[in-house]
């Protein structure tokens, strides 16, 4: 399976590939993508429910052991799994339309 990591939203593990990092740098909350950057990472699935909820809870607060930061790439980041879960909730809707005619 794997690296394992823990989610810090829903707490359940998954392997390394299947989540996303956070890593924080000069008081920012940052996306590492690549899961390269050095320093203290977060981990959690790529979900916007897991992301709101992590941010909700303060979950990166503690899980970074951070007191303040600025987490906006983070909600921007919880906008473009929004945009994409939209988008592919049209399609699958454009899809069954199709099937049905």
């Amino acid at each position: 399976m794997g690296q394992v990591r823990t989610c810090i939203s829903c707490r359940s593990q998954a392997p390394r590939s299947e989540l996303t990092r956070i890593v924080v740098s000069e008081g920012r909350l940052l996306v590492d993508r690549e899961a390269c950057q050095s320093g203290r990472g977060a981990w959690l699935h790529p979900k916007l429910e897991c992301v709101h909820n992590a941010l909700e809870r303060r979950a990166f607060r503690r899980a970074l052991r951070i007191r303040d930061v600025d987490d906006t790439e983070v909600r921007k980041y919880a906008e473009q799994l929004a945009e994409a879960t939209a988008s592919a909730q049209t399609a699958k809707v454009v899809d069954r339309t199709m099937d049905q005619s």
